[in-house]
């Protein structure tokens, strides 16, 4: 069944929102809850954000294809997931949701609606990062698609972000608009605005990556081969 572009673009809007009030909040109670703490903090944040992310690619996947991410966008458009007349208007409310989110999780907190970061994230090894997060979600998002495991990709993308939380310099952002949304939190998660152009390019150039990747390592959609195998072994 077809849905209207109307419900698809509700429900990144919402996933994108509650995607980084989750990263934003999660940071700032970790912060609250364990003072001084970088390790433990990051951990609290890494598996609030895992565990979220589970809920809104099992809960939104089936409506909108639960994107939350320009770059997922682009690339699922590269492969004829979507229109592309749909990729603007996708990246336009992801960008308004992940704004949103940090705008709620600052005044669950008791903060000033927008308080602009100051944490500047910057540097080779923080954008080669970008790159590698960025294109290993990617990896995992589409080689489970076109593999035909696509009810893996809600757990498989959690844990992925967990561990990418740890293995990168840059704690895996791997996301144009929750980049952007997070500038908006001086807070444990916040960005920069100033680092967001170096890690936007980083992770434009990951998913590129990526896009060529995939292409080499899953060149067919298995279900439309399933199918072809289907339509053959009928008409002998």
């Amino acid at each position: 069944m077809s849905i209207s572009l109307a419900r698809r673009l509700l429900a990144e809007f919402l996933g994108t929102a509650v995607l980084v009030a989750t990263v934003v909040g999660s940071g700032i109670m970790a912060q609250r809850l364990s003072p001084g703490d970088t390790g433990l903090e990051l951990l609290e944040n890494a598996i609030a954000t895992g565990g979220i992310l589970v809920v809104l690619i099992a809960t939104l996947g089936p409506v909108s294809g639960a994107h939350f991410n320009p770059v997922v966008t682009a690339i699922d458009a590269w492969f004829g997931g979507i229109d592309r007349r749909d990729i603007v208007p996708y990246w336009i409310v992801q960008i308004a949701g992940a704004c949103g989110g940090a705008i709620l999780a600052n005044l669950m907190f008791g903060l000033s609606a927008v308080t602009i970061a100051q944490d500047h994230r910057t540097g080779s090894g923080i954008w080669l990062s970008e790159v590698v997060a960025t294109c290993g979600l990617l990896l995992v998002i589409f080689g489970l698609v076109r593999g035909g495991r696509s009810n893996w990709v809600a757990p498989s993308v959690a844990v992925y972000i967990v561990g990418a939380y740890w293995f990168t310099a840059s704690t895996s952002f791997a996301n144009p608009a929750v980049t952007i949304g997070r500038t908006l939190s001086n807070t444990f998660a916040g960005i920069a605005p100033a680092s967001v152009p170096g890690f936007v390019m980083a992770q434009i150039l990951g998913a590129l990556l990526a896009g060529l990747l995939v292409t080499v390592l899953w060149p067919h959609h298995s279900l439309v081969a399933a199918v072809a195998i289907d339509v053959r072994e009928e008409t002998r």
